[in-house]
């Protein structure tokens, strides 16, 4: 299969650059997997194609503000992009321009409680940094750090929480999961009461999210491991949910590599932790999801790819022509889409 078979055009102005208000207000495309009907909708009226007893699973890791700005000795200016914690001290990071970062570089910052090391090169682009602070280094991330918002939103955050979903909890993420920033509080209340169960399970969003598929072939790309963690409390709902006939929906792509990661052959969920480099393509036996909420994806990526196999890639590709038509926004901060 050809990657370029992923490929699409969107009009540069439908690319959102800022958060719509209230966070579901933002549209909702419909589009049912079986027939391939599409309908249009906004947010707030997802629990419409919801049933009671449902399970909606949602990711709970919270995006650190990992860029970071620092200088060389010499006064170059170093962007960091911190990416995995391998340890207290420890942390494989984007640097851009990372090719004069060379290990032995110092990096300097605005605050003297901070101070870094390059270790080795890890791979084109990427290093292993030793931090050096005197007080809690997540204390003085908040200060020095910037949300890590995707290369094409051009326009400042106002409100840094707007990339994080309501209930973000255990920070680790380089990014946010995006399909989970259309809820708020008073929807996620509003659908338990209606009988949707929710339950959440924890992937820390890195570098597949930064990284395009450079390959001409979808089979020979390789995913970059990012940590997962699911504990028995929520592997336990999915599993009662589903043994009373209830559909397991996905919130986000995320989500559903963490699910899909972790579901046995018989689309059980049990508690497990660790790396998952779990590549979901056309031709994928899904094992435990019967739906999904998503955004719009970027052109050739593996989340276009992933909701290409659980909805068929023509489903996708006509639901995607009729959403640049309707004008729909795109990406981190666009318009959300429900398939089930």
């Amino acid at each position: 299969m050809r990657v370029e078979e992923f490929d699409y055009n969107l009009p540069e102005e439908l690319i959102a650059q800022v958060p719509i208000e209230p966070r579901d207000s933002s549209r909702l495309l419909v589009l049912n997997k079986h027939n391939g009907d599409i309908s249009h909708d906004h947010f707030f009226n997802v629990g419409n194609y919801l049933k009671p007893g449902d399970v909606l699973v949602i990711n709970d890791t919270k995006v650190l503000p990992a860029r970071i700005y620092c200088t060389k000795d010499t006064g170059a200016v170093i962007e960091l992009v911190l990416i995995q914690q391998v340890d207290m001290c420890h942390w494989k990071a984007l640097v851009r321009p990372g090719k004069k970062v060379l290990p032995g570089t110092k990096l300097n910052f605005t605050t003297p409680d901070l101070k870094a090391e390059v270790v080795e090169v890890v791979e084109e682009g990427m290093r292993l940094i030793r931090f050096d602070f005197n007080k809690d280094f997540f204390t003085i991330l908040d200060k020095v750090g910037q949300m890590p918002l995707p290369p094409y939103i051009k326009v400042p955050l106002q409100n840094q929480g707007r990339y994080q979903p309501v209930y973000a909890r255990e920070r680790g993420s380089a990014a946010a999961p995006t399909a989970g920033l259309h809820f708020t509080d008073e929807l996620l209340a509003s659908l338990q009461k209606q009988g949707i169960i929710i339950a959440k399970v924890l992937l820390h969003v890195g570098l597949g999210t930064f990284r395009p598929v450079k390959v001409d072939v979808v089979e020979n790309h390789k995913m970059h491991a990012e940590y997962y963690h699911v504990d028995e409390e929520n592997a336990k709902i999915i599993r009662n949910a589903r043994a009373a006939g209830g559909r397991v929906i996905s919130v986000g792509t995320t989500s559903t590599r963490t699910l899909e990661t972790v579901a046995d052959v018989e689309g059980n969920v049990y508690a497990a932790m660790g790396w998952t480099e779990k590549y979901i393509y056309p031709g994928y036996d899904f094992k435990i999801i019967d739906g999904l909420i998503t955004n719009f994806h970027l052109p050739k990526s593996t989340l276009l790819m992933l909701i290409s196999a659980f909805a068929g890639k023509d489903n996708i590709m006509r639901a995607y022509k009729e959403a640049i038509n309707e004008r729909y926004r795109f990406f981190s901060f666009g318009d959300a889409m429900i398939i089930v």
